[in-house]
């Protein structure tokens, strides 16, 4: 992998003509520090937030050494990412409903042994699968809901509050332990989020009398983006932390969450080339076919800074993007912020891609790009510092404390 200095150096010095990944290991590995030292419990990385393999052994290195998996391929993926370096970890098949032979050859080929689940369906299926094995750790997921968070979560999957107390005990019958785990949707910008959850626990286990050994948190940890500046992660925690010391389960029972956003958006970006400009449209030669799915489909604004030499003077204005393809679809609303004098030729770096960027990327219409830069400069926000310094002055992102 070829590795470069910083955005800035490969815009000018290589002049590509496809879009660039860039990679910041540092920063991924940054974010991983963070959790396993002030999260109070076990830190899980969601592997679909970014499935690259480099990622996965740059946070095995840096302490996550437990993953949560959706499928069999993760799994796979996983196991033979880390054997690379000679290295395993614990995988936890968090999705709620599997295939049976997925759930087999998870169980019986790489050692898997948690499994979450919402429905006595699936506990029944899981124990087929595995033969009926006495040493599994089962995780019911409830529903919550997902008020605070900017993506929701809350209607495909979750134990609804009439189901739980079947379900629950029925899984402490099978489990050698049992767990709760719940999701309160991505990016969730208030800590409530998480302590409204955790009722939704309480009252779960004191209508079902059951003794839990695992609580999970699960996903939505906030990252940065231009209109969604989250209070700092340590909020979170400290809700979290409250609510878990409040539930009535034994003083062994052990907290887990599954952070995906949150540990891998700071480790890629994507340098564009600008093909076009009409009006405050920009074309540039990646789009919602690529590394912007969310920019287009669900319209999420992403950092953005014009690559160049010297920092002009320009006012900023908001442009929208159009991607490479034929396709009306292929379209980001944006405003992205950029300088009003931006042009055809130009570059743009567009910030925080390593959460579901590089996982959403597709081939259609013969526009992909697999070249990958690891840099040294700093992501364009974040969450494990005071604040970020501005490399040139098109992006000026300072975070509270």
């Amino acid at each position: 992998m070829h590795k470069h200095h910083s955005a800035l150096g490969v815009a000018t010095a290589l002049k590509p003509a496809a879009p660039v990944t860039l990679i910041r290991p540092d920063a991924a590995a940054r974010a991983a520090r963070f959790f396993v030292e002030k999260f109070p419990g076990r830190s899980l990385y969601a592997v679909k937030a970014n499935p690259s393999p480099d990622l996965i052994r740059t946070l095995y290195a840096a302490g996550i050494t437990h993953f949560d998996v959706a499928s069999i391929a993760e799994v796979r993926l996983v196991a033979d990412s880390l054997a690379a370096m000679g290295a395993q970890a614990k995988l936890c098949f968090m999705h709620p409903v599997k295939a049976e032979e997925a759930i087999a050859e998870a169980y019986h080929r790489y050692g898997v042994r948690t499994f979450s689940l919402d429905s006595m369906d699936e506990l029944e299926k899981i124990m087929r699968a595995t033969g009926d094995a006495t040493d599994l750790e089962l995780c019911v997921r409830l529903r919550v809901s997902s008020e605070h968070s900017e993506l929701s979560l809350a209607s495909k999957f979750g134990a609804e509050p009439g189901e739980t107390r079947e379900l629950l005990m029925a899984t402490r019958q099978a489990a050698d332990a049992l767990g709760i785990c719940f999701h309160v949707g991505s990016q969730a910008m208030s800590p409530q989020a998480y302590s409204d959850a955790i009722e939704r626990v309480r009252a779960a286990i004191v209508e079902a009398a059951v003794t839990v050994d695992i609580i999970d948190v699960g996903g939505g940890f906030p990252s940065v983006y231009p209109g969604m500046e989250p209070v700092a992660l340590e909020h979170y925690f400290e809700a979290i932390h409250r609510g878990f010391e409040s539930l009535p389960v034994s003083y062994s029972s052990e907290l887990w969450c599954e952070p995906g956003r949150a540990l891998s958006a700071e480790y890629s970006s994507v340098v564009v080339r600008v093909e076009r400009r009409r009006g405050n449209e920009l074309y540039i030669n990646d789009g919602a076919y690529g590394a912007l799915f969310d920019a287009a489909h669900l319209g999420w604004r992403f950092p953005v800074e014009l690559l160049r030499d010297e920092a002009g003077i320009e006012p900023m204005e908001g442009f929208a993007f159009y991607g490479p393809t034929c396709d009306d679809m292929d379209h980001m609303v944006g405003p992205f912020m950029l300088p009003a004098d931006v042009q055809a030729g130009d570059y743009i770096e567009i910030g925080m891609l390593g959460a579901y960027g590089a996982a959403m990327r597709t081939g259609f219409n013969g526009f992909t790009s697999d070249a990958t830069i690891e840099v040294e400069d700093e992501p364009m926000a974040s969450l494990y510092t005071e604040s970020v310094t501005p490399r040139r002055r098109a992006t000026i992102i300072k975070l509270g404390k």
